[in-house]
């Protein structure tokens, strides 16, 4: 399994949130630059960044600042927050970005959607955030009735290959990941599902591959300590 540190980005600083809440954000690890370089130094083999001010802004807020991280990596950058329309993601593939997420966009916007798979298949991952079983969108803030099995079905269909899962309700909390919902989101489509949310342990990540999961982003547990990335990756 591949395990992929997150840099979840708030006026330039490494932030995590407490069950998508923007009102319960924890300042952690050191300044972007250097929580990347420890990432790398540690074996990371994708970091995945998002920007939570332009994820509810509907507008990339911190291209700059990624745009320094994706020419300082080594390896694949992930990029997810407020990625609305195909110029925005031109510019992150011309910056280096390897995987755009899309997640607000790939519900509210089909046409943008389907022409950005149609465009760049391959560097695309839908993001699927859920309440309850039910899609989240603007930066979590807005919960739809849109059932997440569902969603992933449609993004199938119009040809994703990757999607990331996260039950919002688990993010930020250390209580472990949804099993019963990454399974059975796995199970409904082919594509890779990528786990995401209440990671805490290295018992966490065994679990998460004996369901089938391949890659899950790690983010509150590696800050703390908890999973610690050059052991995982050796």
């Amino acid at each position: 399994m591949i395990i992929i540190p997150a840099i979840d980005l708030i006026d330039g600083k490494c932030v995590r949130l407490y069950q998508g809440d923007f009102n319960k954000t924890t300042e952690v690890g050191s300044d972007p630059r250097s929580q990347i370089q420890q990432f790398l130094t540690d074996g990371a083999k994708i970091v995945h960044i998002v920007d939570l001010d332009g994820a509810r802004a509907g507008e990339a807020k911190q291209y700059g600042l990624i745009q320094d991280l994706a020419k300082m990596s080594t390896v694949p950058i992930q990029v997810g927050g407020g990625i609305r329309n195909l110029q925005t993601v031109e510019r992150y593939l011309e910056a280096g970005v390897t995987r755009i997420v899309l997640g607000t966009a790939a519900l509210e916007d089909n046409t943008f959607v389907t022409e950005a798979l149609t465009q760049f298949r391959d560097h695309i991952v839908i993001g699927i955030d859920a309440k309850n079983g039910q899609v989240a969108t603007r930066g979590w803030e807005t919960v739809t009735a849109i059932d997440f099995i569902e969603f992933a079905k449609q993004m199938e269909a119009l040809g994703a290959k990757t999607i990331v899962f996260t039950d919002i309700s688990r993010d930020g909390t250390m209580t472990g990941p949804n099993l019963a919902q990454l399974k059975q989101i796995s199970e409904a489509v082919t594509c890779t599902i990528v786990a995401s949310g209440g990671i805490r342990s290295m018992d966490d990540l065994t679990d998460l591959a004996g369901i089938g999961m391949k890659e899950a982003i790690v983010g509150k547990a590696i800050y703390d300590g908890s999973i610690k990335l050059k052991e995982v990756q050796q």
